[in-house]
């Protein structure tokens, strides 16, 4: 994926600034719920400038994260040195990523949003690379989201709906997985500056069955 693409771009504008857009700690529901569990093998996808990849990799996990920015893996790599920890990041979409088949004992989906007409075959993808037995952590924006991004921008998020989640999409799609939790909650976020304020997500977790 290179940076003239019109998302890579995107994404490297964002990440570009010495800053870090949502911060350096990881996402809260994100880190409570991997506190759960023993440390093996996790895929973060769009795990952008690493605050999640680079918690887990300080919890013991090895890590391996991607995202289409460039810029993105340059500041998950000088967080992850700041702390100490190593984790392997690739550079690229995901229908183009070479991910092990049931490789890992975890995936992290930490607001990673794809466009409407990618999201059964990222499924799929996150499916494939689980093994029987292994866990999802999810956190996205629900289809409630707009009218909060609408009235404070400063919450972020896809302005798209279709790009946005709802539980039965979750259930549907991952309908082979026991569920631990799927709920749609109102939630206040403070992550850097781009996750400012109130918005609708929903959360997940669920074992993949043997």
């Amino acid at each position: 994926m290179t940076t003239t693409d019109p998302a890579a771009q995107k994404w490297n504008d964002r990440y570009k600034d010495n800053a870090f857009a949502y911060g350096k700690e990881p996402n809260v529901f994100f880190k409570t719920r991997l506190d759960q569990y023993a440390p093996g093998t996790i895929l973060m996808p769009a795990d952008g400038e690493g605050r999640n990849g680079v918690y887990a990799a300080l919890q013991g996990w090895n890590v391996t994260s991607f995202d289409l920015s460039a810029e993105g893996k340059t500041k998950a790599l000088q967080l992850a040195h700041e702390k100490a920890v190593t984790l392997t990041y690739n550079v690229g979409s995901f229908e183009h990523l070479h991910i092990a088949p049931a490789g890992f004992d975890a995936v992290g989906l930490i607001y990673a949003h794809v466009d409407a007409d990618q999201k059964s075959e990222f499924h799929k993808l996150v499916d494939k690379a689980l093994r029987p037995g292994g866990i999802i952590i999810f956190e996205a924006f629900s289809k409630h989201h707009l009218p909060y991004v609408t009235s404070n921008p400063a919450i972020g998020g896809p302005k798209d709906i279709n790009a946005l989640y709802t539980t039965g999409e979750l259930q549907m799609a991952f309908a082979h997985y026991d569920i631990i939790l799927l709920t749609e909650e109102t939630i206040a976020l403070n992550e850097g500056r781009y996750h400012i304020g109130e918005g609708a997500v929903v959360r997940f977790v669920a074992r993949k069955r043997e």
